[in-house]
């Protein structure tokens, strides 16, 4: 589990958004480009080119359900 000190001090390194954790996964509080980062071994995996696009409505569930917006 990732602790909130580090949470609070990682960000996207595509857009620098805010990230949320959703299970083994952080997750790009950026609209445009909704980005999931995995999680192994509690170290998150951090490269652009090792993340995923997560669908629109996908997204906007995981960012409605930590109560940030989605607009």
């Amino acid at each position: 589990m990732i602790k909130k000190e580090l949470l609070d001090i990682l960000c996207c390194p595509e857009t620098k958004a805010d990230l949320v954790l959703e299970g083994d996964f952080l997750v790009s509080t950026d609209k445009n480009t909704r980005r999931r980062y995995r999680i192994e071994n509690n170290i998150p995996v951090m490269l652009i080119d090792e993340s995923e696009i997560l669908e629109l409505a996908v997204w906007s569930e995981i960012m409605k359900k930590h109560g940030r917006k989605t607009e």
